[in-house]
């Protein structure tokens, strides 16, 4: 047990924040994650593989959310009997057992933390230990959406600097019985052997770091990219993914700020939308920043809102509805101070940060993925309905003003 205070040594003399998730001392290997004010840490003393210890460090930091809303080091003191028998079920001789809180709170309870359970659920013991036996519906429904979050940096001239796509299959099953499903999605494999594109089945995407829900069978998906899987009841993320693509910016902010003789200055933004007619982003925000001694601020706009935010020394504007191949102008005026530096031609800092923008497109996905089918079967043969929906929402999506 005094091995831990190796691990302790690291931290106290990492003063700037270098230290690497994996540290080796004397033998043995520690691995950590952060999460709030505590620090999660394994160790081991064998070549044990990496990355299912992190995995497993994440996955406790999941299980204790869902236990105790928030996991910080008070939510540990308050909680340590039921946290105490939470680490006893989900690792046994160090290997990780049973890590979904479903199951788990069919027999570790936080209301009734001292009863007695003669037996553990099937789940536990069962080949699938994410699902329990006997669920049963009214109303047979799965529920998928397909979000997609886009990451972008484009400089001032419309260059991009750099973009990612992230994205995930969310699911909210409500499904009685033991049901199997199928999901096909329109990924690179729909390429023929000659490596051209099959004209019957449409565009196809690469997908990179797909990363499964442990319900998914991986050797189907390898075989033939089937998705096949019998899912947990309630919500849980299927699959995510990432595209390292280059992609151009969906809303478009083009910037002119005009300083008159150091004590106004006057911003004219235009925003372009680059996507489909048909779609239309929803609840638009976008943060512009501005010195932060300007003051008097006046605004007009072809649509929407404006609203100076002086604690975060930007302007809002804020469109409801952005159609897709649509342009709007806004104007904003600023008095700033009569004495003021030249270093940045009379603006702050601040005034040359990137402009954010946040929002979010319905029935679109930027990579063009695409769920073909969704198959439910189940022995019974109820009818169960399927529900498909595609997000797009910004990430971290940034635009240089110079």
């Amino acid at each position: 047990m005094s091995v831990s205070e190796k691990f302790t040594k690291h931290l106290m003399e990492d003063d700037e924040n270098q230290l690497t998730p994996c540290i080796t001392d004397e033998g043995y290997t520690f691995l950590y994650v952060k999460h709030n004010n505590l620090y999660l840490m394994a160790m081991s003393k064998r070549n044990a593989n990496a990355m299912v210890i992190m995995n497993f460090l994440y996955r406790i930091v999941e299980v204790f959310e869902d236990y105790f809303t928030e996991l910080v080091e008070e939510s540990i003191r308050d909680n340590f009997v039921i946290t105490y028998e939470l680490l006893d079920e989900m690792m046994d001789f160090g290997y990780p057992q049973s890590t979904e809180p479903k199951v788990l709170k069919e027999y570790i309870c936080v209301e009734e933390r001292h009863k007695f359970v003669a037996k553990p659920p099937v789940a536990v013991t069962n080949a699938v230990s994410w699902r329990g036996e006997g669920i049963k519906h009214k109303k047979n429904e799965i529920f998928l959406d397909v979000i997609e979050k886009l990451n972008i940096l484009v400089s001032a001239n419309g260059n991009v600097l750099r973009s990612e796509i992230l994205g995930s299959l969310k699911m909210k099953s409500f499904l009685s019985g033991m049901p199997e499903l199928k999901l096909g999605l329109n990924d690179k494999v729909l390429m023929d052997s000659s490596g051209r594109a099959d004209p019957t089945k449409g565009k196809s995407v690469d997908l990179e770091d797909i990363r499964f829900h442990q319900c998914v069978r991986l050797s189907r998906f390898e075989n033939d990219r089937t998705i096949s899987f019998i899912p947990p009841d309630g919500e849980f993320d299927l699959m995510v993914y990432r595209l390292n693509t280059q992609v151009r910016p969906l809303i478009w902010i083009e910037a002119h700020v005009e300083p008159h003789s150091h004590s106004r200055v006057e911003y004219m933004i235009k925003a372009k939308s680059n996507f489909k007619r048909r779609s239309t982003a929803n609840n638009v925000e976008i943060v512009i920043p501005v010195p932060t001694d300007a003051d008097s601020p006046a605004f007009k706009c072809s649509i929407g809102k404006v609203e100076y935010v002086p604690e975060r020394s930007a302007i809002v504007w804020r469109i409801k509805q952005f159609q897709g191949q649509k342009e709007f102008l806004m104007r904003a005026h600023f008095g700033l101070p009569s004495v003021s530096s030249d270093e940045h031609g009379g603006l702050s800092v601040n005034a040359k940060a990137p402009i954010q923008v946040q929002f979010e497109i319905p029935y679109f996905t930027v990579s063009g993925i695409q769920v073909r089918y969704l198959k439910i079967i189940e022995k019974s043969g109820y009818q169960a309905l399927p529900w498909v929906r595609y997000i797009t929402q910004n990430g971290d999506y940034q635009i240089r003003m110079t």
